[in-house]
């Protein structure tokens, strides 16, 4: 997605600190923090004053009712819910109630039978097994029909949630929620971790060890639920990942070996993508009450049990995943309309409900626009989860059709709901209306602020734990992003267990490198030429060694790549081989096979734009001219050319042009109508030249339409109207006439003695 790079603003005057590195002062002073009381309180902990729990409104009620329950020994029920967030905060309330003695028993719902909330016929069922009081976690906040149920049976119930409050709250025995403080108090971030925490730390009271031991499970749920990480939030989450480090849960130790984290380097990163998508895929395709008992087990052999369970899960969660965003994308490439709409709205009755969350997530960030993925079961509601874009709060937009819904509930940036299926023609319709009008007033750029720019040498181990001394890192506390100018890709290599990420190695005018991480790019344009690269920067740990990571945030290209023939090259000719393909196997290791257009449909290899450098590279798809070849070849520099040219017949206008026009549909279907000159000719296998006057043809004869340009890429939009006839006839002579030319040179290429080909 193309941004707009913006210069950080200066950093304001800061007291001088001799032991706090000169960058990460300004980066502090930019977020606000200009005196040395407040960088201490930021940076440390042990500085930091948290708020009382009793600040929370309804705190003391519930710590009231509940010590009331511990000394008459009445039994107490906690209702979580199945995301990390809910499973870690049952686990706080129902260890803090065992510490002081209470008769305590829990549940989480099971996401594929009962949903997000409080289902009446388990309730019921608590109920007669003589739970008169329920404390409810991440969850109950508009369980109106719950409550009026549990007291019509002489029963009481206490809500702590940190859900969007609804119009009307129920009329619960306590009612803990942090929405209901002002947004700057240091609370109001609190996730249903963090409300339990709060609530376990007063009901513990003076036990300031029982309490602190539950750090690690607030932290987890804290940054797997994107809590906002400022005041008291930031500080739970700092103290508690200081006791993951070093955690006596068995559970999370088996869980740790299998992840192969060393616990020694855990930062909230392996909380967000490696610990939080394996807890998650519990509750999302399993029962994830046994995550609790994950948490307390003193039984080493269960732990691994658990823990081996919720990896099969997480494997299973992946698959899954992968296959409805991909049904998903069909079905937005057979009905394109879908993506002209604000909403992306998907529904079907087979997709399994704990994944569409995540496919949500997916189509969101993909095409820069609120998702909502249902599934819909003959006979049954259909139900599903939200996903929404930086500055557009979608519980806000979905709660305006609420009068259509059976429930709904969530954040600014995530909701789930759920509706008859009659209803969603209409949901659709007044959604996005919505939703136009809501996006109105959200920044119609996006824009990237570079905090600093870094030359690579300056880039050290050094640097990076300095920066550490930020984390953690978040929604409120984003990591900073660095930027460099005036880097060329030195090579790149396809990384992960299904090669969807890439390693670069980029490098200044002077030859300094550094390793960069692109994450989920294998079907992304790599940089070429001159450009500057914007990333961010962390100390790592990786088999034991520290070391620096550098992850890929943005690049903005400055300057094309010269044209210039390197001499001299071994040639070695096999276009006259009768066996070609086998003669290409043969070739030896670390061969770089150039190859394009629809002959990347029989052999394996990389376009013009994909090579890097290397010591051999072999020619299979004759170039469409004389220039491109020379690119590739001062891009790659080779020592060895094998030559390749299997027969083609010429490739006519109208060929080209429907070759054109499917890719152009596919980026209009899946890439929001983003188009780059440089995969398309790569795709093609011809020249820019040709594929600008292509696309050029297409808008003149009202087949697309152009909605902006920006260096080498088009933004698209399908249909428009007829132009220029004319103008498109003239257009249409030219491409036939570059086509002959390209048609002539690789004629040329298949006979021509190679010394003058590359000499």
């Amino acid at each position: 997605m193309n941004m707009r790079w913006i210069e950080a603003p200066s950093a304001p005057p800061r007291p001088s600190d001799p032991n706090l590195h000169p960058l990460v002062g300004r980066l502090l002073a930019r977020r606000g923090l200009t005196t040395p009381e407040a960088i201490r309180a930021f940076l440390d902990p042990a500085a930091y004053r948290p708020a009382s729990p009793e600040a929370l409104p309804g705190l003391s009620m519930a710590v009231e009712r509940i010590a009331d329950a511990v000394r008459r020994k009445e039994p107490i029920g906690v209702w979580g819910d199945f995301d990390v967030d809910g499973q870690t905060a049952t686990t706080i309330l129902v260890e803090a109630l065992r510490a002081l003695g209470a008769d305590v028993a829990y549940y989480i719902p099971v996401r594929s039978t009962e949903s997000h909330g409080i289902s009446l016929p388990r309730l019921e069922q608590m109920i007669e097994q003589g739970i008169r009081l329920i404390v409810t976690c991440d969850t109950g906040i508009s369980a109106h029909e719950a409550v009026s149920f549990a007291r019509a049976r002489g029963a009481e119930i206490i809500i702590t949630d940190h859900h969007e409050l609804p119009a009307s709250i129920p009329r619960a025995r306590a009612v803990v929620n942090p929405n209901m403080l002002p947004d700057n108090h240091p609370l109001s971030t609190l996730s249903g971790a963090g409300v339990a925490y709060k609530l376990a730390e007063a009901l513990l009271d003076d036990r300031l060890a029982e309490a602190e031991a539950l750090l690690d499970l607030t932290a987890l749920g804290l940054v797997a639920d994107l809590a906002i990480l400022t005041g008291d939030t930031r500080y739970l989450v700092q103290r508690g990942l200081a006791v993951l480090r070093a955690t006596p849960r068995i559970g999370l130790q088996k869980m740790y070996e299998l992840a192969e984290i060393v616990p020694a380097g855990l930062n909230e990163e392996h909380i967000g993508f490696v610990l939080g998508p394996r807890l998650n895929a519990l509750g999302r395709l399993g029962d994830a009450n046994p995550a609790v008992e994950l948490f307390t087990t003193r039984d080493p052999v269960r732990a691994r049990v658990l823990a081996v369970q919720m990896e099969n899960y997480n494997a299973q969660r992946q698959l899954l995943c992968n296959q409805v965003t991909q049904a998903a994308e069909a079905k937005l490439r057979a009905e394109p309309n879908l993506l002209t709409e604000p909403v992306i709205l998907l529904d079907n009755p087979s997709w399994p409900g704990g994944v569409v969350g995540l496919v949500a997530g997916r189509l969101a960030e993909r095409y820069q626009k609120p998702a909502i993925v249902l599934f819909a079961p003959p006979g049954e509601p259909a139900r599903g989860s939200a996903r929404s874009v930086k500055g557009l709060n979608i519980t806000a937009a979905i709660a305006e059709q609420q009068d259509l819904l059976l429930k709904f509930g969530g954040h600014p940036m995530a909701a789930g709901l759920a509706i008859e299926p009659e209803k969603l023609p209409e949901f659709r319709r007044r959604l996005n209306r919505t939703v136009m009008q809501m996006m109105q007033e959200v920044e119609a750029e996006p824009t990237l602020q570079i905090d600093e720019w870094l030359a690579l040498p300056d880039i050290r181990l050094d640097l990076a734990d300095h920066l550490e001394t930020l984390a953690p890192f978040g929604p409120g506390n984003e990591k900073p992003v660095f930027a460099s100018r005036n880097l060329k890709l030195r090579s790149a290599a396809a990384i992960g267990r299904n090669q969807e990420h890439r390693r670069l190695v980029v490098e200044d005018e002077a030859g300094n490198a550094q390793t960069v991480l692109w994450w989920d790019s294998a079907d992304l344009d790599l940089p070429q030429g001159t450009f500057d690269l914007a990333y961010t920067i962390r100390a790592a740990q990786w088999q034991g060694q520290r070391q620096i990571q550098l992850t890929f945030v943005a690049f903005r290209q400055t300057t094309e790549t010269p044209v210039e023939v390197r001499r001299p090259l071994e040639i070695v000719d096999y276009r006259a081989d009768p066996d070609p393909r086998r003669r290409l196997a043969s070739l030896p290791p670390g061969t770089l096979v150039w190859v394009e257009g629809a002959d990347r449909q029989q052999v394996q290899g990389l376009d013009r734009y994909e090579l890097t450098p290397a010591a051999a590279l072999a020619i299979w798809t004759p170039p469409p001219g004389p220039d491109v070849l020379g690119a590739v070849l001062e891009k790659v520099a080779p020592q060895t050319v094998y030559l390749f040219a299997p027969p083609a017949g010429e490739e006519a206008a109208e060929a080209f042009m429907e070759r054109l026009a499917g890719l152009v549909k596919f980026a209009l279907n899946r890439r929001g109508g983003r188009v780059n000159y440089a995969a398309l000719a790569a795709a093609t296998a011809q020249r820019e030249r040709v594929v600008r006057k292509g696309l050029t043809w297409m808008a003149e004869r009202g087949k697309v339409r152009v909605l902006g340009e920006e260096g080498k890429s088009l933004i698209l939009a399908a249909g428009g109207e007829v132009n220029d006839p004319a103008g498109a006839a003239q257009l249409w002579a030219e491409i036939q006439s570059l086509l002959a030319e390209s048609n002539a040179y690789r004629a040329y290429f298949r006979q021509a003695p190679a010394e003058s080909l590359l000499g």
